[in-house]
């Protein structure tokens, strides 16, 4: 039978694809880049930026595309096949890397091409393109000897097997753990819908009574409502253990491994510390300034998070004589205090935001800004039957991308929320290939009575990855490698992050937001309680940002993990930014995908950074009008459309025509 991988698609094949399909293509496809690589490296012709940068830019088309395939499953409907595949296969792709960028003839090429840029008369993003080629064989190990390269290439190989193994350790501690409640009595507090929701999930695993998991839908409304102390102390003690516990899945070691390997690479390429290699290529410049920056943040928060806590503590103690706030009183007690303060509960926002309708107030809202609309595609391939395919149009019908959508959780995805692509947009031969883009996300399942009702956090989620999506799917550049999200990770947070600003407004909020029984538009009231309640232990909550931000930044300026030991050193960098006592058997790091697994190491700092530009953006919008087409039209064509083709600062002042000032996000929060 022939493999689909390696037949011609232009959608991915999902239902054709058996796992056993995967490493063979991946060989194959291997073999195709390197083959592409050695006609550019050997060519006898003189080095032009067309015949070395467009080339090397345009190679491994095949091998981008399964990788894309492969790695969106690994995260989003993986088992255990998939998971050893990825094991075998992560080295491998990790060795083509380096054989490309430690190719010594390849890189006399690359860099006579930069060093003669001026006789070749490039524009703004081939100018761009050629730096981010050239960066990428100087910042991978290009100029090192011999030995060195080899070095480097076996930090690479480990690396991309440490932190694929972090990511399946976490997802299997998620996995093993269930809170199985067979006492009504143990369901005090909860709503009747996420009472459903454990009977249903209970159900499905032919268990009597109820199921609680580590799911975000499943774990947050628990931990929010449940009267059951005991019961929040459970469960949370298990989340927080994920990664930190005596069995298969511990990832205390691979954390010290990641550092240390980090550290090394880091090193060999001239560099004394991870953070000072990755924020080279970042707005942030140095990890001095990205300190400056959290220590600047955390100045202005930490008395508006210390009010916040006493007032919480105060409140637990009146209420239920709780002496010490623990970290499984802290959702419990902030929903009953702000049920108090606003008279606002999510249980009865949550009629308002069924799946299905802020779904269509997201894509109403991309018609109304950048006049986009949505066809779902019935024909397209899909992975699972979760997920829902649409073709996108512009205002003139013009064909724009095709966007996927994966809304709820399952035991073969990762927790959490993210956007991804298939395929990156580009021009190539006149024709302007569209992208392929997808979000993913981790909802309330419907239940026979209930469809997929919302809370407001849910649907800033849901705006924010779209925003991402956005990002992905206008894309209008030539080359793949600068389109879209392709751009410095402290500046890709701006798309997502100003989008969530809509949720809070009543122009868009009444586009959407209806009662799924009754059809009725949210009340005004109900919009000004969210306006009124939304900087709601705001101070709090940019402490607990900027610990994780701290935390990172303390992990990769290190000079060695030899002799650390995981949790004291978590402890210590937790140290300015605590306010609930510690739990001894709860770890954050070993459970900190993002920087481990992801792509967030000496990056975390980086959704602050974000907030203060999406803050001020779209006080832009707010000046000239929320759907002011003329300012959404120039946020689509200097931010979305440009992908990386400019430095973002050049990008964002030709947007807003100023450098971003930091008072509208501490307005926003309340802090000023």
């Amino acid at each position: 039978m022939k493999n689909p991988l390696l037949s011609a698609f232009s959608t991915p094949p999902f239902s054709k694809i058996e796992n056993t399909h995967f490493l063979p293509a991946f060989k194959e496809a291997i073999e195709l880049a390197k083959n592409e690589i050695k006609q550019i490296s050997e060519a006898t012709a003189k080095p032009t930026f067309q015949n070395t940068i467009e080339a090397l830019e345009f190679s491994g088309e095949l091998l981008s595309n399964i990788s894309s395939i492969f790695f969106n499953l690994n995260s989003a409907e993986t088992n255990t096949q998939i998971q050893n595949i990825a094991q075998e296969v992560s080295p491998l792709l990790s060795e083509f890397g380096n054989d490309i960028t430690l190719n010594e003839h390849l890189f006399l090429k690359v860099k006579s091409v930069f060093d003669n840029k001026e006789h070749f008369n490039l524009n703004q993003e081939q100018n761009q393109l050629l730096e981010k080629h050239y960066k990428s064989f100087t910042r991978n190990g290009a100029l090192l000897n011999e030995d060195d390269k080899k070095k480097l290439r076996e930090i690479d190989k480990k690396l991309s097997q440490k932190t694929l193994q972090f990511g399946q350790n976490l997802l299997a501690d998620s996995n093993n753990f269930e809170l199985h409640i067979t006492h009504k009595e143990d369901l005090k507090g909860l709503p009747k819908s996420v009472i459903d929701s454990a009977k249903n999930l209970a159900k499905s695993k032919n268990k009597e009574g109820y199921l609680v998991t580590l799911d975000y839908p499943s774990y947050i409304p628990f931990m929010k409502y449940a009267e059951s102390r005991a019961l929040r102390k459970e469960l949370a003690l298990a989340f927080g253990a994920k990664g930190f516990q005596n069995n298969e899945n511990n990832n205390e070691i691979l954390i010290k491994d990641i550092i240390n390997l980090r550290l090394d690479r880091s090193k060999l390429l001239g560099y004394s510390t991870h953070a000072h290699f990755t924020l080279e290529e970042r707005m942030a410049k140095s990890p001095d300034n990205v300190f400056d920056f959290l220590n600047d943040l955390l100045d202005k928060a930490k008395p508006a998070s210390v009010k916040e806590f006493k007032k919480l503590q105060d409140f637990a103690q009146s209420l239920d004589g709780i002496k010490t706030l623990e970290k499984w009183d802290s959702a419990y007690y902030s929903e009953k205090l702000k049920q108090k303060l606003f008279n606002i509960d999510d249980e009865v926002l949550k009629p308002y935001f069924e799946l299905k309708n802020v779904e269509r107030g997201v894509f109403t809202i991309a018609k109304k800004l950048f006049g986009l609309h949505f066809k779902e595609n019935i024909i397209a391939d899909k992975y699972h039957e979760d997920v829902t395919v649409y073709d996108v149009y512009d205002a003139e019908n013009n064909y724009v991308s095709l966007f996927y959508t994966d809304y709820h959780p399952r035991e073969g995805k990762r927790a959490g929320a993210w956007m991804t692509s298939y395929r990156s947009q580009k021009i190539q031969n006149t024709i302007n290939h569209r992208p392929q883009v997808s979000i993913v996300c981790n909802f309330t399942k419907p239940t026979e009575t209930t469809p997929s009702l919302l809370t407001f956090n849910e649907v800033t989620t849901l705006f924010h990855e779209f925003g991402h999506a956005l990002h992905g799917m206008l894309a209008n550049t030539t080359y793949p490698s600068l389109s879209g999200t392709s751009v410095y990770w402290d500046f890709v947070e701006l798309p997502s992050q100003i989008m969530e600003n809509w949720c809070f407004q009543k122009e868009a909020l009444t586009l959407f937001a209806q009662h799924y029984k009754t059809g009725e538009t949210i009340p005004m009231e109900y919009i000004e309680k969210i306006k009124a309640s939304s900087t709601f232990q705001e101070g709090m909550a940019t402490l607990r940002q900027l610990s994780f931000g701290l935390l990172d930044m303390a992990w990769h300026t290190v000079t060695s993990s030899n002799n650390i030991d995981i949790k004291t050193f978590e402890k210590e960098a937790f140290k300015k930014t605590q306010l609930f006592p510690d739990v001894p058997q709860n770890c954050m790091s070993t459970s900190f995908a993002h920087i481990f697994q992801g792509g967030y190491s000496s990056g975390y700092y980086s959704y602050k950074w974000a907030e203060v530009l999406d803050a001020d953006a779209f006080a832009y919008f707010e000046k000239e009008g929320i759907f002011n087409v003329k300012i959404a039209q120039k946020f689509k064509t200097e931010i979305l459309q440009k992908g990386g083709t400019e430095h973002p600062e050049t990008l964002y002042q030709n947007f807003r025509g100023k450098k971003p000032s930091n008072k509208y996000l501490l307005k926003r929060a309340g802090l000023l």
